[in-house]
């Protein structure tokens, strides 16, 4: 079981949101209101870690360790809505999210196939990684800025615990979970080409309420997403690179090829698929 010990690191590197965030430091004169309301935004799509942990614990049933660690993950992604929530209520209150707006992006996701949402979780956990680096130089008030650099911290260790049960399933599944890993991985490398940002908070996942069956469709703003990337912490060619490259190197490492493009992935991922045939 790998849940005992991701829970052990996990705890010795968890941060206490009344000690370990500068609340002191506030500088009203550098938080604009365009800022303060791209924090209410991410609240509200953090809040979003509600559903996603549902649906992970009705898709993998069979797995009580993985289903266990998700009652870390669900914590420390809840403790993100969270303290952005607190800081708003510090310092913008005007901003803070209804329980309506929250409650809008819990929905029910449509049962998928759990190693292709295992690698989904992962890559986006890499990309929040970078959004939220990106976002803390964007931002000019210093607290917000801390509150960007701690959380991008816990999503780079969710993804390294995502990679850890990737690993385990290779162990188990042998070419089907490296088959899985390489269909979605094509996908999420290929995001530049897609000309949109692939995370699991905007992709469709409940053909029922079509189209407005992703997290960001539900925000009180569904063009938002879009907006702060482009328009407002300027996440650009650079910095998605850096994603795909990060998603690439992990990869090479896990599937024991040398992959330096989605071009090389999707090459391996037609390989296996000729072998199983």
């Amino acid at each position: 079981m790998l849940y005992p010990e991701l829970f052990k690191q996990f705890e010795a590197l968890r941060w206490n949101l009344e000690t370990d965030i500068p609340w002191s430091e506030f500088d009203r004169d550098k938080l604009t209101d365009e800022q303060a309301l791209t924090i209410k935004m991410n609240a509200i799509t953090e809040w979003a870690a509600l559903p996603a942990t549902e649906m992970f614990l009705r898709d993998n049933r069979d797995d009580s360790d993985f289903c266990a660690f998700m009652s870390v993950w669900f914590y420390e992604e809840q403790k993100h809505s969270l303290v952005l929530m607190e800081y708003l209520r510090r310092f913008r209150p005007d901003l803070l999210p209804t329980e309506q707006e929250l409650h809008a992006v819990r929905f029910e996701f449509d049962p998928a196939p759990r190693l292709e949402t295992l690698m989904l979780h992962f890559c986006g956990e890499i990309r929040l990684n970078h959004w939220y680096r990106c976002a803390a130089k964007w931002h000019t008030e210093p607290v917000i800025r801390h509150i960007y650099e701690t959380i991008s911290k816990d999503e780079a260790r969710h993804g390294g615990a995502y990679l850890r049960y990737m690993k385990q399933a290779i162990e188990q599944a042998g070419d089907v979970a490296r088959a899985a890993f390489a269909k979605v991985g094509v996908l999420m490398a290929s995001s530049a080409r897609n000309r949109k940002p692939l995370h699991p908070t905007n992709l469709h996942v409940n053909k029922g309420l079509f189209p407005n069956d992703t997290v960001q469709s539900r925000l009180p703003d569904p063009q938002w997403l879009e907006h702060w990337l482009d328009q407002q912490i300027k996440f650009d060619r650079d910095w998605e690179a850096r994603v795909v490259r990060m998603i690439l190197h992990n990869l090479s490492g896990l599937l024991g090829q040398t992959i330096t493009s989605a071009q090389d992935l999707n090459r391996f991922r037609k390989q296996l698929a000729a072998a199983a045939a």
